[in-house]
């Protein structure tokens, strides 16, 4: 083991792990905090803290990470590279590990233009790979980019994103293998709609054994109604939602939309379980948090084990 992570633990256990993601507050009010912890307390293993997703002002990442730990929960804190050039990225991954944070998701970042600031600079001064190999060198080798030694060293658990559903779709292995060779432990993957499509993916993961050199939490979403299943359709680049998931959604009275889209999110989660590679998945329910309890334990996933 290399880090003080319990996610870590768990899936070094061999344990079907859970993660959450919780988007901090457009403002100072910890109360949004606290009130979506709890709807993760006992029912996921650990919580993404979005930075500043889709470019949009909100607390940080680091400062709701500590706080999520304050509440007895474990935080995996988001970082992107669009804001911060090598030295602001190193500097907050020391400040993250004194507070206590484990583990670490390296991202590049959605462009500013996206956001509510569009005319602002971004950086790029790293790309997510090149982060990914930032902190395993902080890790491993005890040393900053710069050479310097480093006093009390960051043993981070080491995350990122992967999109099995991006064109061209030979390249997503290549991509993930990538991942593994600058230094990733566990990954993330998009939403998973289309069944069909990931377990293409999956084939080619396990023909290449890269299942077996990283730990692959399959991404789902609950959806609300048809009208965010196209949306996320048509307008999130690398998003692939069958024509029979938005069929089905408009099959139901409108009154019964949530509660199909719970249902096809659980039968996701059933089917993903079965999936040789998965070792566990990533429950994105977008500002739409306090259904996480019942799709966890619909899905037969509790009680969470302990660590």
């Amino acid at each position: 083991m290399k880090s003080g992570s319990n996610l870590e633990r768990l899936l070094e256990k061999g344990e079907f792990v859970i993660t959450g993601e919780c988007g901090p507050p457009k403002g100072a009010d910890t109360e949004v905090v606290h009130k979506k912890a709890e709807f993760f307390r006992g029912n996921v293993d650990a919580v993404n803290v979005t930075d500043n997703q889709t470019s949009i002002v909100r607390m940080s990442s680091i400062s709701t990470c500590a706080i999520l730990r304050q509440l007895g929960l474990e935080p995996i804190m988001q970082m992107v590279t669009r804001d911060r050039n090598r030295i602001a990225i190193q500097s907050d991954i020391f400040g993250a590990y004194a507070l206590g944070i484990r583990n670490i998701l390296c991202l590049t970042g959605d462009h500013q233009s996206f956001g509510n600031h569009p005319q602002s600079k971004n950086v790029f001064d790293l790309d997510s790979i090149q982060l990914i190999q930032t902190v395993k060198l902080m890790r491993d080798e005890g040393c900053v980019l710069g050479g310097d030694k480093i006093q009390g060293i960051p043993k981070m658990f080491i995350g990122a994103a992967i999109n099995p559903f991006a064109t061209p779709f030979e390249f997503r292995v290549t991509r993930l293998a990538k991942k593994i060779k600058a230094g990733v432990d566990f990954v993330q993957t998009q939403s998973v709609f289309n069944l069909k499509r990931f377990e293409d993916f999956m084939n080619m993961a396990r023909d290449k054994g890269l299942h077996e050199k990283v730990y692959i939490l399959a991404g789902v979403t609950p959806l609300k109604s048809v009208g965010m299943a196209r949306y996320m359709k048509e307008h999130v680049a690398g998003m692939d939602i069958p024509d029979e998931v938005i069929d089905r959604l408009k099959g139901v009275p409108k009154e019964k939309c949530k509660e199909e889209g719970i249902n096809i999110c659980v039968e996701t989660i059933q089917r993903l379980r079965e999936i040789d590679g998965i070792s566990g998945i990533h429950l994105m329910a977008i500002e739409w948090e306090e259904m996480v309890p019942e799709i966890v334990k619909r899905a037969g996933l509790l009680p969470r084990p302990g660590v």
